[in-house]
């Protein structure tokens, strides 16, 4: 059992974990069930469709990402440099455990690059009129790829109700160590591209 931590936390990646070199990231959420109506009264309560969508920005100088290629989410699954790999969309979030999953291989990230920034955003939220305070048991983990040992999670318990985005954490190079911060910021930002004027230099 790995780590849990509080919002705020900072925990160094590399100390203890000799040789760790690639790392799953796995995030996590569950619509809230809808409660009323004679359909949920048969059901048990019905899940409303919500689209979250799992994303990493590449932050060099300034905190900026300095080429479009540098943001992986569901249309961009790979990095230029290959050390970051999306696993793919879910379009429900229903199920236990990861619904998106992210590969980082740490000893591949180029040394122009400073900080991996993971986020969770709702699709379309606007137009749909969907946020954050209707979405339940949102997570990130980390876990050692070679022996899939779960190193830390971090559960963001706050309510995020009007939160269309969440910043959920980070990896960050301290001097030639990795560290992890669990940040759980929600935001208003629309999406990826909302996220996205947050850290883009172009």
């Amino acid at each position: 059992m790995g780590i849990s931590l509080q919002k705020g936390q900072r925990v160094d990646l590399t100390k203890g974990n000799e040789g760790l070199s690639k790392v799953l990231i796995g995030l996590g959420w569950d619509p809230i069930k809808q409660s009323g109506g004679f359909f949920s009264s048969l059901f048990g309560g019905a899940e409303a469709q919500i689209d979250c969508d799992a994303s990493v920005f590449m932050l060099g100088d300034n905190d900026r990402v300095s080429q479009l290629e540098n943001v992986i989410y569901y249309g961009n699954l790979t990095s230029p440099c290959g050390s970051i790999r999306h696993q793919g969309d879910n379009l429900t979030g229903q199920g236990d455990g990861d619904d998106e999953q992210i590969i980082v291989n740490l000893s591949q990230i180029p040394s122009t690059v400073n900080k991996l920034v993971f986020t969770v955003s709702i699709y379309d939220s606007v137009n749909r009129k969907q946020h954050f305070g209707m979405i339940q048991n949102c997570f990130i983990r980390l876990v050692d790829s070679l022996n899939n040992r779960e190193l830390m999670k971090f559960n963001l318990t706050e309510n995020f109700a009007g939160r269309t985005s969440l910043i959920v954490g980070e990896i960050y190079r301290h001097q030639d160590n990795w560290k992890f911060a669990a940040i759980g910021e929600g935001t208003t930002d629309d999406g990826i591209n909302g996220l996205a004027k947050r850290y883009l230099s172009l």
